[in-house]
């Protein structure tokens, strides 16, 4: 999904497996909050009808498997740079081929290579809080075709209740290798100005960012939902 300090390892082996084994279903709810159980849905995308639409970090593609079945995108493409997410993502919803394309690859490299071609993309705590937003940002706007949409949801401060950073810094957290080692994985964890300061930097407008309650809990957290545009008249 995003950098890790072990390069050689998948960083994102276990994450999910659990509940792979329990739930293979679409989900039938889109959720953008830190407890993926309140909140605003799929609406905050706009009007996907039609629409080339990406998932930058989509770990098992739930989100993109939920747009490809409920909604009537021309396309989602559910990009994640992790081998094990792949593999999962393709276990669970390999059969929405005609409808969801899964991507094995590292997120800013795929929009380098896919210039104009989005009409939205998105990140629900994905690639945007695992990549250095000086490489993905810029990346995500040459991606977006003119007045494409980019929304991301980001933890708006640190789990365990400190402050987000004040500049572009990261946070070091705890992952695990494929074998079970203890490693760690850069986070960005930004105040909302710092977000608004990088988007407008790498050439997006109309930025607005809304935070949603984390509710009670030892690790709930509020998250920044954020949009931005790339400047220009939407293709018809």
């Amino acid at each position: 999904m995003g950098g890790v300090t072990t390069p050689a390892a998948d960083l994102w082996h276990h994450y999910g497996r659990a509940r792979r084994a329990l739930d293979r279903t679409v989900p039938d709810r889109f959720f953008w909050n830190w407890g993926q159980n309140a909140g605003p849905g799929a609406e905050i995308l706009g009007d996907v009808t039609g629409r080339c639409v990406g998932d930058l970090g989509a770990g098992a593609a739930r989100h993109a498997a939920h747009l490809a079945v409920h909604h009537r995108p021309s396309r989602v493409v559910a990009v994640d740079a992790s081998p094990a997410q792949h593999t999962m993502a393709e276990d669970l919803y390999g059969h929405l081929a005609s409808r969801l394309r899964l991507v094995h690859s590292n997120v800013p490299r795929h929009l380098h290579a896919t210039a104009d071609t989005y009409d939205v993309l998105y990140s629900v705590f994905g690639a945007v809080d695992f990549t250095e937003p000086r490489e993905l940002l810029p990346a995500a706007a040459a991606a977006l075709r003119p007045g494409g949409r980019l929304v991301f949801s980001t933890l708006a401060h640190h789990l365990g209740g400190e402050p987000a950073h004040p500049d572009v810094q990261t946070t070091e957290i705890g992952a695990k290798t494929p074998d079970g080692a203890a490693a760690t994985m850069h986070r960005w964890i930004l105040q909302e100005q710092v977000w608004t300061k990088l988007l407008d930097e790498a050439g997006f407008t109309r930025i607005s960012a809304e935070t949603l309650p984390g509710g009670a809990g030892p690790r709930a957290a509020d998250t920044l939902l954020v949009t931005a545009f790339r400047p220009g008249r939407p293709a018809v």
